[in-house]
């Protein structure tokens, strides 16, 4: 399948667009947050959503979803089962229980961390990753980072929204890894 057969289709999903909100000057000054809560709350909208970003994936070509916490886990829970793959679950660092494995990664001041359960993925293993928004790439691109580091092959990413103007999804493909978004605002 080529990339361009994969694509969300550019225009088509403003019914799903207008049921995001945008919230002024959150989390500082001069931001312009997309808030896809506000599109979950439409059972409608959610429903349409995972069918959207199903139908840009063949499920013969992968055999996991991870979803990125928070809000990745909802997305990804709906696509592990429109799909009928299981999930692999990236959260915060101290939150899964058991032995994990995780990576450090940049944020604009200081850093954070991703873990997920240590055997979680083998290698050779086709993962599709997934989060609500794309925006800079940083959280995506160290997902991406710590499945590939136990051997996963990632190179498709689902987002509802990207935020193109930020750069994230040029990112993400000088690394391999196609994204696909739904939604486009333009902005911060």
């Amino acid at each position: 399948m080529t990339t361009e057969s994969r694509r969300a289709p550019a225009t088509g999903n403003d019914d799903l667009k207008a049921l995001i909100r945008t919230v002024a000057d959150y989390p500082i000054p001069g931001i312009q947050f997309r808030d896809v809560s506000t599109l979950l709350l439409d059972g409608e909208g959610f429903r349409a959503t995972i069918d959207r970003l199903a139908a840009t994936i063949d499920p013969a070509t992968v055999d996991l979803i991870a979803g990125i916490e928070a809000r990745g886990f909802i997305v990804a829970a709906g696509l592990s089962y429109a799909l009928r793959k299981g999930k692999v679950m990236l959260r915060k660092q101290g939150k899964l229980p058991g032995q994990t494995v995780g990576i450090d990664y940049a944020l604009e001041y200081g850093t954070d961390r991703i873990e997920m359960h240590q055997g979680a993925v083998t290698p050779g293993q086709r993962i599709v990753l997934v989060d609500d928004l794309l925006a800079t790439g940083g959280t995506a691109l160290a997902g991406a980072g710590l499945l590939r580091g136990q051997g996963a092959i990632v190179d498709t990413a689902l987002f509802i929204v990207d935020l193109p103007d930020l750069g994230g999804a040029t990112k993400l493909r000088a690394q391999g890894i196609e994204p696909i978004a739904l939604i486009s605002f333009e902005g911060h």
